[in-house]
C-alpha cells in the first residue's frame, strides 16, 4: 500500500511519472479521452435495440441476396423447361405430320374426299354438324348400354 509518510511519491506514481503540472494535465486529458472512448464502446454494446437493428439489416441483406439467387435459379430452370417443352412440341408435331401422311397415304381416295367435304361443310354450317355430332354421341352411348346388358 501507499506509505502515508510519502504522499508526493504516490501522486507521482499515480500520474505515471509526470515531470510537471503541464505534463500531468496532458496525461489527464489523454486518460479522459481513452475513458470517453471506452464509455462509448460500452454504451454501444449495451444498446440492444441498435445492435438488433444492425443485425436485422445484415440478415435482411443476406435474405435479399438469397432471394435473388433463388429467383435466378428459378428463371434458369424455367428456361430449361421451356426449351424442353418446345423440343417436345416439335417432336409431337413431327409425329402428327407423319401420322397424317400415313393416314392420307393409306385411306382410300373416296373416304378422304368424303371426310374433307364433311369438314368443309362443318366449317360453313357448324350448327347442324354439332347437332349431328351430339346425336351420334347419344346413339353410341345407348348402343354401349344395350351391349353391356343395361336397359
Amino acid at each position: 500500500m501507499n506509505d502515508p509518510a510519502e504522499p508526493g511519491k504516490a501522486a507521482d506514481k499515480a500520474a505515471g511519472g509526470a515531470k510537471g503540472p503541464d505534463e500531468l494535465r496532458q496525461q489527464i486529458q489523454e486518460t479522459r479521452g481513452q475513458l470517453g472512448d471506452t464509455v462509448e464502446e460500452l454504451a454501444a454494446k449495451a444498446d440492444v435495440k441498435a445492435r438488433a437493428r444492425a443485425r436485422g439489416s445484415e440478415l435482411k441483406g443476406k435474405a435479399s441476396e438469397a432471394g435473388h439467387t433463388v429467383q435466378d435459379k428459378a428463371t434458369q430452370a424455367g428456361h430449361v423447361v421451356q426449351d424442353k417443352a418446345v423440343q417436345a412440341g416439335h417432336v409431337v408435331q413431327s409425329r402428327a405430320t407423319r401420322a397424317g401422311h400415313a393416314v392420307q397415304d393409306n385411306v382410300p381416295r373416296p373416304v378422304r374426299t368424303a371426310v374433307t367435304n364433311a369438314v368443309q361443310a362443318g366449317k360453313r354450317h357448324p350448327g347442324p354438324v354439332l347437332i349431328a355430332g351430339a346425336g351420334a354421341v347419344v346413339a353410341v352411348g345407348l348402343l354401349r348400354r344395350r351391349h353391356n346388358g343395361h336397359h
